[in-house]
């Protein structure tokens, strides 16, 4: 008699340009990197189609699996009423995980309605939170350098530590947060911009590829996430 598999959740992903978020092309017998027709040789963002447990515990385990130290970083505990509503990630077998996003939504912190955040975590040079934060370029180095001699503009606790982060000079339809977790770039990105007073509160983030607590709650996939932003 046949040995059954173990089950394993097949994730459905939308592949795109991490920095643009238009299509990629694969590797071919011409080009050994994935290739934007508009960014050039870029590491593929997927983006998962649908959220729940097992599709986010199948990332955290893909990020484990191939010994990246990449945080997937998520609220939690979730603040009130809030959900997980979308989790994607950057790079290929070849290059390994480098860069997470996770999305969360709820409703906003100044009772005016929903609120969207999305946390990027990323290797300098990926492009992926400075699309989502709306300011050009790959990192967000230039718009820090002034304003890290101030105090932050944020603080959250991340992987138990304290994290300062500071804001950025996104558009005005968003509040976009950056600085350093782990050696490696952290965005806060909030819509609408008054979304982002959430992150003034004693917000606490968790690397889900330690674990994936069963109670996380998930909700609708993110707008922002799914080409929105």
């Amino acid at each position: 008699m046949a040995t059954p598999t173990p089950h394993r959740e097949v994730v459905a992903v939308a592949v795109s340009c991490p920095r643009c978020g238009g299509p990629v092309r694969e590797p071919d017998l011409m080009h050994s990197d994935w290739r934007c027709s508009d960014c050039g040789s870029v590491a593929p963002l997927h983006i998962a189609e649908h959220i729940n447990q097992s599709i986010t515990e199948s990332v955290s385990q893909r990020i484990a699996r191939g010994g990246s130290r990449m945080p997937l970083w998520s609220l939690w505990p979730l603040p009130t009423g809030w959900t997980v509503t979308g989790v994607a990630w950057v790079g290929d077998e070849r290059g390994g995980v480098l860069g997470t996003a996770v999305a969360c939504s709820g409703p906003g912190p100044l009772g005016d309605g929903p609120g969207d955040i999305l946390l990027v975590a990323e290797e300098p040079g990926l492009g992926l939170g400075t699309r989502f934060a709306g300011i050009p370029g790959p990192d967000p180095g230039p718009f820090l350098a002034d304003v890290m001699t101030e105090a932050p503009h944020a603080k959250v606790k991340a992987g138990g530590h304290p994290t300062p982060l500071w804001s950025v000079n996104s558009p005005k339809d968003r509040s976009a947060f950056a600085g350093e977790a782990r050696g490696v770039w952290l965005y806060a990105v909030a819509w609408p911009a008054q979304a982002g007073y959430l992150l003034a509160d004693d917000v606490v983030l968790h690397d889900l590829v330690e674990h994936t607590p069963s109670e996380l709650v998930y909700g609708a996939p993110s707008p922002y996430l799914h080409g929105r932003a």
